[in-house]
């Protein structure tokens, strides 16, 4: 089982005022198989908060994977990507690319994610959009090679799955 967290940045979720759905569309996809749920937090688009969430989970909670919804576009408040950038450790560029390019076969807009993935210690993190649709067909892309790299990382495969 893969411990595995869910940190959704909304202001107005944060306060109470909007229902997250991307969170309970995270956990409905992934439900089931072999990733369990260990970590849920809406926070403000602040990106010290963002830091200190992402620090925490990976850090303290030692968390396989961390899912992050909202705060990916280009509007003044979208920082996710910025605060993910300042904790990571490695770059999984593949991640974001699959999203964007699956998402591009739906919707030119899919170009506009900022989102980013990549490695804290033995944590994957992955932005994911904010919408619920955005987080559907974005786990949809990389739901295949996902188990896979969360072996390598956590050291249960040696392989890379390169040919």
């Amino acid at each position: 089982m893969y411990k595995t967290g869910i940190l959704i940045m909304s202001d107005k979720g944060s306060r109470g005022e909007r229902v997250d759905g991307s969170g309970q569309q995270i956990r409905d996809m992934l439900e089931g198989s072999d990733f369990q749920f260990d970590f849920y937090e809406i926070i403000p688009d602040e990106k010290d908060v963002i830091i200190e969430k992402l620090k925490y989970a990976s850090d303290e909670l030692g968390l396989d994977i961390i899912f992050t919804s909202g705060g990916t576009g280009f509007s003044s408040r979208d920082v996710t990507p910025d605060a993910t950038l300042e904790v990571l450790e490695k770059l999984a560029p593949g991640i974001p690319e699959a999203i964007r390019y699956y998402g591009l076969q739906k919707t030119p807009k899919a170009m506009l994610s900022r989102a980013v993935a990549g490695i804290r210690g033995k944590t994957l993190i992955i932005n994911l959009p904010g919408s619920v649709k955005g987080v559907r067909e974005s786990i949809e892309a990389i739901l295949p090679a996902l188990s896979h790299g969360l072996d390598i990382i956590i050291g249960s495969s040696t392989e890379c799955g390169q040919g």
